[in-house]
């Protein structure tokens, strides 16, 4: 775990929560498991670029927003 993975996944977790749909929604729409999303947003593992592109696509970001924004 890294200040990146970190990051990621609160920024995660934000846009998660103001689209309103669960962990169980976000890893259907991504194509992961929903403990695999909990895990990107707790920042317990460290994540793929193709995975991390699933889940910003799935939340209809772009990836760096993901990356950058720490809000």
């Amino acid at each position: 775990m890294n200040i990146t993975d970190i990051a990621f996944g609160r920024n995660v977790h934000k846009c998660r929560l103001a689209m309103s749909i669960s962990q169980e929604e976000l890893a259907f729409r991504a194509g992961h498991h929903q403990t695999y999303i909990g895990m990107v947003e707790r920042g317990e593992c460290s994540i793929s670029l193709l995975n991390a592109k699933k889940i910003a696509d799935a939340l209809n970001v772009k990836l760096d927003y993901l990356i950058e924004n720490d809000d």
